[in-house]
């Protein structure tokens, strides 16, 4: 058998303005490159403790059960609904985009019966129809939906529907894997039982852990189940023996760099505070907006209901969205996103999350759109989307 011949690892830098990951600070670089720890090292019981303490003040809770699970969102996302539901319980879930079917997919494995509320990708959902499935279903064991719909770039107000969820004895799942750290993720005020995130997008961390946590509810939920819950790695009851301060009862092997990195990310957020954060996502994602209008580009989602973090536009007719993406690649080494499921083909997201949300990157991503446009024939004059967002940035 031959060795194969490997070189060096020199990946290309990229400026990292797609739906994730985003751009990484270097000091969580710098983080993850610390001397390991063990996972059960009293030291590193320790730094677990401060990321639980962090967590809890990006996601606006008092929750006892707050925790990293080692993982990317999306099994923050399965680890939300498998522990909290049973086969045969009835989850309604929002369906506006990606990541709202994949929810349905997971309820479906789970052995849930799962009622879809489909509504336009794009759009949001009006708390009325929450109200009269809950009502028409009867007995519901969770409602389940997406607050920064990636694939659509649409957000979804929550106030209010844990209370209305509640009334009706049904938990409230929220996917926050968009906003946590770039627009308000208010979990207490919410309501809201189980809210799970990503590291990747606007924490501005390498993907790998997803941000979780329950409320009493939810845990009594889970306490009381008849059946195990379907995942081992990922059943909360086991996982929360390992996070809880005083037992730390062995689970699995950590993935120690990565706590280290997510610690680092959630000290730049909370030095930043999250008003000005909040506001410094608003601002570029408003300036980027401007720009992008003058290459005659409209928003895909709905008015009112747009995401700073994650900017989803609709490609001017007749360009090859694919060949600008990959013009921005080949030519500016920068990354944009493009759409998915039925919007494939007619979107680009581009991500302004985290570290990735700077006036320089907007002005240089504007700047490469036009170039890719003029490539085909399309767009404004040169230099048009820049001005654009130049004077909305002189004006805010």
């Amino acid at each position: 058998m031959t060795t194969p011949n490997v070189p060096e690892l020199v990946p290309p830098q990229r400026l990292l303005l797609g739906p994730g990951p985003s751009m990484v600070h270097p000091r969580v670089l710098r983080a993850m490159s610390t001397p390991l720890l063990g996972h059960l090292d009293p030291k590193f019981l320790e730094i677990m403790n401060e990321v639980q303490a962090q967590l809890r003040a990006v996601f606006c809770t008092q929750n006892r059960f707050t925790i990293a699970v080692s993982g990317t969102g999306s099994a923050g996302m399965e680890a939300a609904l498998v522990n909290v539901i049973e086969p045969g319980d009835t989850v309604l879930v929002v369906v506006g985009g990606v990541f709202g079917m994949r929810m349905t997919d997971i309820v479906a494995r789970a052995g849930g019966r799962c009622v879809k509320l489909d509504i336009p990708w794009g759009e949001t959902i009006d708390p009325g129809r929450i109200e009269d499935a809950l009502k028409k279903e009867g007995k519901v064991k969770a409602v389940a939906l997406v607050h920064a719909e990636t694939s659509t770039g649409a957000q979804q107000p929550i106030d209010g529907l844990g209370k209305l969820c509640h009334q009706h004895g049904a938990l409230l799942v929220v996917d926050t894997v968009t906003s946590l750290g770039g627009v308000p993720v208010e979990v207490d005020a919410w309501e809201a039982d189980a809210v799970y995130s990503g590291t990747q997008k606007c924490l501005s961390c390498p993907p790998g852990l997803a941000p979780l946590t329950l409320s009493d509810r939810a845990l009594e939920a889970v306490k009381a189940r008849k059946t195990k819950v379907q995942s081992w790695y990922l059943d909360a009851g086991m996982v929360a023996d390992y996070w809880a301060e005083g037992k730390r009862v062995y689970h699995h092997t950590a993935p120690i760099s990565m706590v280290y990195a997510l610690r680092e990310s959630l000290r730049i957020v909370l030095e930043e505070g999250l008003e000005a954060r909040f506001a410094r996502h608003r601002r570029h994602s408003a300036a980027f907006m401007a720009g992008v209008a003058a290459l005659g580009c409209a928003p895909q989602a709905q008015e009112g209901r747009r995401l700073p973090s994650l900017n989803c536009i609709q490609v001017p007719s007749g360009v090859d969205e694919a060949a600008v993406r990959k013009y921005l690649l080949a030519e500016h080494s920068i990354e944009i996103g493009g759409g998915l499921g039925p919007l494939a083909g007619k979107v680009w997201r581009i991500g302004l999350m985290g570290e990735s949300a700077r006036q320089e990157n907007v002005l240089a991503v504007l700047a490469a759109l036009e170039q890719g446009l003029a490539k085909q024939g399309k767009g404004p004059k040169l230099g048009a989307a820049c001005a654009a967002a130049l004077e909305y940035y002189g004006r805010a």
